[in-house]
């Protein structure tokens, strides 16, 4: 198969993707999501049942991705754009923010609050940062032979699950009438106080990198000097 054809079967799956998503979250919101099945997301998206079990396991996980889409791979790429100047536990610190504390479609997220099990499922996606985040890491400290960048992506993505689970399930609040989950507190200050125990873990990798992408920025002036 040549490239063109792999980027054109990408576009398709990135294309069924979407309409999965959106389908799942038009019909959740219309008719609520304990009475959307896996067939009727499935016929509106135009797909068979056999082909949504191919991107989401289940109605929760398709209905979440539309809330959540990107999130992830933004955090990424923002990482990854950062100048090596700027401190690392910073950036980390806004791109999580950006993307947690401004939701796509906020209605989709009210409804993820009033319900048990998109709660769960939403709170699992937290852990769909970490192997991407962890490759970026790796990058900008010059670091992919030791288990440093994997285990500070792992820490990123714990410590945004237990800001979202307390922000959604405050373990001292009494339930609400119906059991309504109420969110408490400042998801932003939640986020920033999780993240914050994780500087010291941040900064200190990047002192260690430090030698390192001298000599990487040493060896790629001296080959293009060489060049000339």
């Amino acid at each position: 198969m040549t490239t063109g054809q792999n980027g054109l079967r990408e576009q398709k799956k990135q294309a069924t993707r979407v309409a999965l998503r959106e389908a799942a979250l038009r019909l959740a919101l219309t008719h609520g999501p304990g009475n959307v099945r896996v067939d009727d997301i499935a016929e509106a998206a135009g797909v068979s049942p056999r082909t949504y079990n191919n991107y989401f396991s289940s109605r929760e996980q398709a209905i979440v991705a539309a809330v959540t889409a990107e999130r992830e791979s933004r955090v990424v790429a923002a990482v990854a754009a950062t100048p090596a100047g700027v401190r690392l536990a910073d950036t980390l610190t806004e791109a999580v923010l950006e993307q947690y504390t401004e939701p796509r479609d906020r209605d989709g997220l009210l409804m993820i609050i009033a319900s048990p099990a998109l709660r769960e499922t939403f709170l699992d996606t937290t852990a769909a940062i970490e192997h991407p985040l962890a490759t970026a890491i790796g990058r900008r400290l010059g670091d992919t032979g030791t288990p440093t960048a994997g285990v500070l992506a792992a820490s990123v993505a714990a410590a945004v699950r237990i800001a979202l689970r307390e922000w959604l399930q405050p373990p001292a609040a009494p339930p609400s009438p119906g059991g309504l989950v109420v969110p408490s507190g400042s998801l932003s200050e939640l986020l920033r106080s999780a993240l914050a125990v994780l500087a010291p873990a941040l900064d200190a990798a990047e002192e260690e990198a430090r030698p390192r992408t001298r000599q990487s920025a040493r060896a790629t002036d001296d080959t293009a000097s060489t060049s000339q």
